[in-house]
């Protein structure tokens, strides 16, 4: 196994295609697996009698884990080895998919769901890590380049193959696909990938804090999910708010307090990496909250099978697909800001037009036009927000850097899941009324629009010469300008509210 060293490995050797071909897979899987989440969400929901509240838990669930989690594990990559912790991610995530193949009720589906969410939290930001750590500092931006570009080939194929596979034979097949996935990655990250870590990093994470990072997530998130079911004064409900931010709180006061802390502050005094980041959390709260609902939409509302409801969505990923580098290309001539406020904004007029998908609708004249606006927005902010955030970190801090961002995009979705349903009037069994859907559908577009739109306006006070590209500027940090989803998951076309680190 070559060994990354002072110089790393160089692009075009065979190790550097090991490299590559274990993050890629790696990360494809979660990508994966959360595209069919979301298309089998309908058959699920069938299947197992579950209410709003229900399929909104099998979503919650994961991110809840994968957010609470995800800020240790990149401490714990850069600690005690990145390959190290990726592996053990792969290994978890593959075996919780498997207890989800067989969960036979929709509680044991939503525990299973927080089990690989652990998964994906110790799995998510090692892609990145690995490839900024194991590259040779000039061959990263390309490394990544090629990382979005082939990795993305799982966003094409995702929503077909879940359709299929749901529509062959059961939901449970979403994430029975993900076993033997696990057992490649494993076997090709042992041989080709060099182990590395911060050797600046001592002692060990903040484990108090995450636990009570979780403790706040949860119980935010529950009183978010439960309220519209229990009613506002009920008292799980109120105790759940309360617990959720008391420890909210505890945890930014022990941040602030800590001599290692999962989130170092002075990450978020860098102004573009703080815009950056808030730019993130509220894209992905809006595009978490349409790609749920949409599926329910095209299956319920329009009559469309699993398959041609994944189908649905491809555009958006193929036009990712064909742009995403050439725009993170763009922003490192130019500078970030044009694309990080007009790309949000583009992606708020395709969400309007997707107001017009309706029972009786034609894809041709309603689902299409819309998607395509959409898939064009995405590609112009994905892949600059990337770059930005990543360039406005320091190199040692690439794995809670990745961390930082990915809960930060998983707590952007994690919240319009628990939240939008109830805001647009879904409850209960609404989702299988076409007309409740309908009317709840088009009020969670214009919320999800608006926000957005407000993810653009963030974005006018990001330094637009953190790439290098400003005029008379440089910058020595990596350059991953054409990424597609570094860090995040990436879109929740790709996924769910979708390895890596968005974009």
């Amino acid at each position: 196994m070559t060994v990354a060293g002072d110089t790393g490995i160089r692009w075009g050797t065979p190790a550097a295609r090991g490299v590559l071909w274990t993050t890629i897979l790696g990360s494809g899987m979660a990508m994966l697996d959360g595209t069919i989440v979301n298309v089998a969400l309908p058959r699920i929901g069938e299947e197992l009698q579950a209410s709003v509240a229900g399929l909104q838990w099998i979503l919650d669930g994961y991110l809840l884990a994968l957010a609470a989690l995800i800020l240790v594990a990149g401490s714990l990559g850069d600690r005690y080895g990145r390959r190290r912790v990726y592996l053990v991610g792969v290994v978890w995530f593959g075996l919780a998919s498997g207890l989800c193949a067989v969960a036979p009720s929709t509680e044991l589906l939503v525990v299973f769901r927080v089990l690989q969410g652990v998964g994906g939290a110790l799995l998510t930001p090692g892609s990145l890590a690995i490839l900024q750590s194991a590259f040779a500092h000039d061959d990263r931006a390309r490394a990544i380049g090629a990382w979005s570009g082939l990795g993305g080939i799982a966003a094409a194929v995702g929503p077909l193959l879940g359709g299929l596979l749901v529509q062959a034979w059961s939901w449970r097949l979403a994430f029975l696909i993900n076993l033997p996935l696990a057992v490649v990655v494993v076997l090709m990250a042992r041989r080709f990938v060099p182990e590395s870590r911060d050797p600046a990093a001592a002692g060990h994470p903040d484990y108090l804090a995450a636990a009570v990072g979780a403790v706040g997530l949860a119980g935010v998130t529950g009183a978010l999910v439960e309220a519209p079911v229990r009613g506002i004064g009920d008292p799980v409900v109120v105790a759940a708010l309360a617990v959720g931010v008391a420890g909210l709180g505890v945890f930014l006061w022990l941040q602030h307090r800590s001599a290692e802390p999962l989130v170092p502050p002075s990450l978020f005094r860098d102004r573009t990496f703080t815009l950056s980041n808030a730019l993130t959390f509220v894209v992905y709260a809006a595009l978490g909250g349409v790609m749920m609902l949409l599926v329910l939409q095209l299956q319920v509302s329009l009559g469309y099978s699993p398959t041609l409801a994944g189908l649905a969505g491809l555009p958006i990923t193929i036009i990712m697909l064909l742009l995403s580098s050439r725009s993170g290309a763009l922003a490192q001539r130019i500078g970030p800001r044009l694309q990080l406020v007009a790309g949000p904004i583009v992606v708020g007029v395709g969400m309007l037009l997707l107001t017009r998908v309706e029972p009786g609708s034609s894809y041709l004249g309603s689902v299409l036009p819309a998607v395509v606006v959409f898939g064009l927005g995405l590609a112009t902010v994905v892949a600059p927000v990337t770059a930005t955030v990543l360039a406005a970190a320091p190199d040692r801090y690439a794995g809670v850097a990745s961390g930082v961002n990915n809960a930060i995009a998983r707590s952007g979705g994690l919240l319009a899941v628990a939240v939008l349903p109830a805001a647009a009037g879904l409850t209960g069994s609404a989702y299988r009324d076409p007309v409740a859907l309908t009317a709840g559908w088009r009020m969670a577009l214009v919320i999800c629009a608006v926000l957005a739109i407000a993810g653009g306006l963030i974005a006018l006070g990001i330094h637009n010469g953190v790439l290098g590209a400003g005029p008379g500027e440089s910058d020595d940090s990596p350059h991953p300008g054409d990424c597609l989803h570094c860090g995040v998951e990436g879109p929740p076309t790709h996924v769910h509210p979708s390895a890596h680190r968005p974009a």
